[in-house]
């Protein structure tokens, strides 16, 4: 059997039906999803958890702390959810990046 994660990002012109792929292995099956708001990403996991049996979520560092546990709770507690995070100079880079290319 595989181990099952997903990749949940960010990004404000986000479709889930389209913007999505699947990274597999033998070993490792990886779906990616990037959705416009939480309300896409509580549904999105919910819906990897039911159709696909994910065994744990990664989320983009766009995610609050309250986002994180809305998740967490949706998911239940069979299922790991971490968060992307990096340190002050990689937080400063891409935050350079995506204001300027999302225009904030």
């Amino acid at each position: 059997m595989a181990f099952k994660a997903a990749f949940i990002a960010h990004a404000p012109d986000a479709n889930p039906a389209q913007h999505r792929a699947v990274v597999e292995t033998p070993k490792y099956k990886l779906f990616v999803t990037v959705v416009k708001d939480q309300e896409q990403a509580l549904e999105e996991c919910r819906r990897l958890v039911e159709e696909e049996g994910i065994h744990a979520v990664m989320l983009c560092p766009g995610f609050t702390n309250r986002d994180v546990a809305e998740i967490a709770q949706a998911v239940g507690e069979g299922v790991a959810v971490n968060v992307a995070r990096g340190d002050g100079p990689s937080n400063r880079i891409a935050f350079e990046v995506i204001g300027r290319e999302w225009g904030f």
